[in-house]
């Protein structure tokens, strides 16, 4: 995993598979969809000025590895892809994305097959060790989202969610693309997964995708990162889809298949999650692209979004500042080595998704989940817009403990900010309404108890004006250890 919390390490493409309503249909995809997978071709090619299809007598955008991007290939997935279909598959797609995306590519792009077994195992033996203090630090970040319980081990579940719902990648480390498949003996690949993977690819070979500008601090920052660069992807994505299906140009006919997955099923909090730079990306990149061109997108990549609000929202909002001093005392500790001083930030759409899985899960009276898939823009496939996720100013949530190994306790405090009054009084109400939801009752002034269940715990919920405050303790008693009042 990046070092922070809801992206992965490497820059993947995410499938929503297996989910009822809301993400209804099957298995629905980043925008543009697989579209393309039923085009025919056989067909003659078509599209673009290109009539030659002999070898230009230097590189230029549109003609790759010996292919034009218009140009016929013979290649049939039927029974599988053979290694010189995959060479010609990947050539024509690496002409296509330079085409549509203005950007040479200066290397060949190698593609290996593996299976998702494979990739699974590789997945968990990566994961971070269930009982570091990272882990121990990042179970309170996801337990004050209420998508993942005391109960459960965040790192287990965000490694079962990539290994169930990743179908291909781009490694910038390995500077190669592995497609992962049930069946890497007949290997079949869709035309959106290698466009998507090849832009990754373009990306690194002209931005260098392993700089530090990529890699968030916070949870937050990675997810608005990832904005860019999977919007980026998934715009060049749709845009080629939607050449496949006006017949503008021939594309490889992919066979139908099983997308299920046999592993784990996926938390819904934590997929959705991970998933909004993929549909509100686009979105981001289609506003720069409008207002300066290819250019202005490239520009982005000098200095990437910061916050998830401002690829939700299309804005150059920054983050206010939260200051904030450690008063914990009898025994409790937070973790300095870990995030931003013992802290991170879970942004904008961090909280959407909260919302959406308590009323989702719980039935908690926070926003409508039917909302999600009610979206303005062709380019977005779900909306992360809320009235009590929206106004986020910036937040941080500190973990603290008390103790370490199995006798451990565990706490957190929750700072979060607004743009107005009325913005933090929205988010107080939603939030309140998930701790009814999970049986609350209120024992004292601003103070709620879960007696049971997967977040059982102490809750004091303060607002002063702007601001709302949410401390959590394993007791009453505890929460003025982990955060005095005053």
């Amino acid at each position: 995993m990046k070092r922070s919390h809801a992206a992965a390490a490497l820059v993947v493409l995410v499938v929503l598979a297996g989910c009822s309503t809301p993400f209804s249909g099957g298995a629905p995809s980043v925008p543009g969809g697989d579209g393309d997978d039923g085009a025919d071709d056989s067909t003659a090619a078509a599209g673009g000025s290109t009539t030659d299809f002999s070898d230009p007598a230097s590189d230029r955008l549109g003609w790759e590895a010996g292919y034009w991007h218009n140009e016929s290939i013979d290649v049939d997935q039927s029974d599988g892809l053979s290694d010189a279909e995959i060479d010609a598959f990947v050539g024509r797609s690496m002409a296509r994305v330079e085409y549509i995306r203005g950007i040479e590519f200066e290397s060949e792009v190698p593609v290996e097959v593996i299976a998702r077994s494979e990739y699974r195992n590789e997945s968990s033996e990566v994961a971070t060790p269930a009982d570091s203090d990272f882990a121990a630090w990042n179970n309170q970040v996801w337990e004050a989202l209420f998508i993942s319980g005391e109960d459960e081990n965040v790192q287990r579940q965000l490694s079962d969610t990539q290994g169930s719902s990743v179908v291909g990648f781009y490694s910038p480390s390995d500077d190669e693309i592995k497609i992962i498949t049930e069946t890497p003996d007949s290997p079949v690949i869709r035309n959106t997964t290698l466009v998507h993977e090849l832009v990754h690819a373009a990306q690194d070979q002209r931005f260098d995708l392993t700089d530090d500008v990529y890699r968030g601090e916070t949870q937050d920052s990675d997810l608005a990162i990832d904005g860019l660069i999977e919007g980026d992807a998934n715009y060049v994505q749709r845009e080629y889809s939607q050449r496949c299906a006006s017949g503008e140009w021939e594309c490889v006919a992919t066979p139908s298949q099983n997308s299920g997955s046999s592993g784990p099923q996926p938390n819904l909090g934590i997929l959705l999650t991970v998933f909004q730079p993929y549909s509100d990306g686009p979105v981001y990149v289609n506003s720069r692209k409008e207002a300066g061109g290819w250019a202005a997108v490239n520009d982005e990549f000098d200095s990437p979004p910061e916050s998830t609000e401002q690829t939700i929202h299309v804005t150059d909002d920054d983050p206010v500042p939260i200051e904030f001093s450690d008063r914990a005392r009898n025994g409790w500790e937070l973790y300095p080595e870990q995030g931003t001083e013992g802290s991170d930030t879970v942004g904008e759409a961090s909280i959407f998704a909260m919302f959406w899985y308590q009323a989702r899960a719980s039935n908690a009276d926070t926003v409508d989940p039917r909302g999600l898939t009610r979206t303005d823009s062709p380019y977005d496939t779900y909306n992360y817009g809320a009235e009590p996720s929206a106004g986020w100013g910036n937040d941080r949530v500190f973990p603290y403990h008390k103790g370490s190994g199995p006798s451990a306790e565990y706490g957190y405090v929750w700072v979060t900010e607004w743009d107005t009054e009325r913005d933090a009084r929205e988010f107080l109400g939603a939030y309140r309404a998930i701790l009814r939801a999970q049986g609350a009752t209120q024992e004292a002034d601003r103070v709620w108890v879960v007696a049971e269940g997967p977040y059982a715990d102490a809750f004091r919920v303060t607002r002063s004006g702007t601001r709302v405050v949410i401390v959590n303790a394993p007791t009453t008693d505890d929460l003025s250890d982990v955060r005095p009042r005053g």
